[in-house]
């Protein structure tokens, strides 16, 4: 297997709601729900065909500036219900909340996730480089989606009937936000189990993001990623349980959650990237037993080395869970020492069957 830094950027199309979710609504008897369904689906595989290159020209700009920043640099604009990116500015870097709520949530969460990596992690921006983080609300019309597009982020307002607007869990916009972060590191392949970790490490910082603006501890986090994203008519908690693969959502539309949470119910389908959204419940399980283990805040021992994984330079852009779990363990025992977080490491891989020796 090959580093990252063998590679050049290989930057993806990431949504926060799986394309299983979309395919099943997309078959719903309801036509307007369908349609819906069916459009935010052409919608994605459209921009998926449109992706261009550019992140490390993006990357050199930003070193260009001089010196870098201590503060994010955020901008916003408004797609007006189109789909031509990015919008009408609307908000720039510490500039007075505007009206529009859609604007100022997204301006928080992007600032939240700066303010892990920075103050936690001493990572500036997602590219350590003081990258601009570009954030677009308003997508497309009723548009059941938010994504990261390898330059931005973009959020819709859901349909109000299945899903609400996606700037409300902050979770979901620091989920985004971390595909980028991974994009500028590891750069993980996005299919198998290597997209599965690439989802698994958003959804970890997108946990961690979250915890750490509520000053929650691991005990008191709730563990799910997407609460408050579901109407109040769906069956359902949240898009995904970091605690509980599986038990998401139950609900006569949108189905019943189909993630594993451990490695003999690992789902082998060439959709969906090869169940990239499936089998992230596998290694999300793991951190979220290790962090519960460790307890106090999640960002700390757990977060860190799972930080220490990705940005470490030892993971490979095809690595499997396997490998993923020795890395683990390893920087583990390089930050903590052969003691109590190593041996919680340990446990969790083994709690949910990946070997990590």
């Amino acid at each position: 297997m090959q580093s990252q830094s063998q590679h050049g950027f290989r930057p993806v199309f990431c949504t926060i709601v799986p394309p299983h979710v979309l395919d099943k609504l997309s078959r719903s008897d309801n036509p307007d729900l369908a349609g819906r369904a069916r459009r935010t689906l052409e919608s994605d595989a459209a921009r998926r065909t449109r992706r261009h290159l550019t992140t490390v020209t993006a990357s050199s700009a930003s070193a260009r500036r001089g010196e870098v920043s201590d503060t994010p640099d955020r901008t916003l604009y408004d797609c007006r219900n189109g789909t031509r990116l990015p919008g009408t500015k609307v908000r720039a870097e510490g500039e007075e909340p505007t009206q529009d709520a859609s604007v100022n949530r997204a301006y928080a969460g992007l600032g939240a996730t700066f303010d892990l990596l920075f103050k936690v992690y001493g990572r500036r921006s997602i590219d350590d480089n003081g990258l601009p983080l570009i954030g677009s609300v308003h997508y497309d019309e009723k548009y059941n989606n938010a994504f990261f597009d390898g330059e931005q982020m973009v959020f819709g307002d859901g349909d109000g009937e299945i899903f609400l607007d996606f700037t409300l869990p902050i979770d979901v916009i620091a989920h985004e936000l971390t595909h980028g972060l991974t994009q500028y590191t590891a750069n993980l392949s996005y299919y198998g189990q290597s997209g599965a970790l690439n989802e698994s490490m958003s959804d970890v910082f997108g946990s961690l993001v979250k915890q750490y603006t509520l000053g929650q501890s691991a005990d008191q986090a709730d563990w799910l990623i997407g609460a408050g994203l579901l109407a109040p008519e769906v069956q359902g908690v949240a898009l995904r349980s970091m605690k509980e693969p599986g038990t998401a959502y139950d609900d006569d539309v949108l189905g019943k959650d189909p993630q594993p949470g451990k490695m003999e119910d690992y789902i082998h389908t060439s959709q969906d990237n090869g169940g990239v959204h499936l089998n992230s419940g596998i290694p999300n399980r793991a951190f979220c037993l290790l962090a519960t283990a460790l307890g106090g805040n999640a960002w700390e021992r757990a977060g860190q080395i799972w930080f220490d994984v990705l940005t470490g330079g030892r993971l490979a852009v095809d690595a499997n869970f396997t490998d993923f779990a020795r890395l683990t363990v390893a920087a583990a025992r390089d930050r903590f020492g052969a003691g109590d977080a190593t041996e919680a490491v340990l446990k969790a891989w083994s709690e949910v069957g990946v070997p990590a020796t």
